[in-house]
């Protein structure tokens, strides 16, 4: 290969590294547990959605959140947990914080369900690390 043909290349392959790499990021909104935790001490409107399982959601959640129980949405049983869900976060304009156990599959799931069910990106974020990496006492109810 000719050294200008070697550099088109290597040149290309840069340019587009940072394009996958924003289109990977792009997907999800997220939000801190600490911009949170100044959303809800400042009693800023705030539709939290909590997927974690039952048992998980009664030993500890964030106070206010909505119990949907739909933990790993995966089938079409957990996504039919959300839907009354849905139909009531129609009811405002408020974001949507959706919370699961560490902040990943289910959390990206419950989005995209969202999402298909008419409830705008703008309006949707995840919590980061789910209610694992929860810490504020103050806004948790728990056993």
């Amino acid at each position: 290969m000719s050294l200008p043909r070697t550099c088109s290349l290597l040149l290309l392959v840069i340019l587009l590294i940072p394009v996958f790499s924003w289109a990977g990021d792009g997907k999800y909104n997220y939000i801190s547990a600490a911009d949170l935790e100044a959303r809800l001490t400042a009693s800023q409107p705030t539709n939290i959605v909590d997927i974690q399982v039952e048992e998980e959601f009664a030993q500890h959640h964030i106070t206010g959140a909505i119990p949907t129980y739909a933990y790993p949405v995966k089938s079409d049983a957990d996504r039919a947990k959300l839907d009354a869900t849905v139909e009531q976060l129609k009811t405002n304009d408020d974001p949507v914080v959706v919370v699961c156990p560490r902040g990943a599959g289910g959390a990206t799931r419950t989005y995209d369900y969202l999402l298909q069910q008419g409830i705008s990106s703008e309006r949707l974020v995840i919590l980061e690390k789910g209610q694992e990496g929860w810490a504020c006492a103050p806004l948790t109810e728990s056993k």
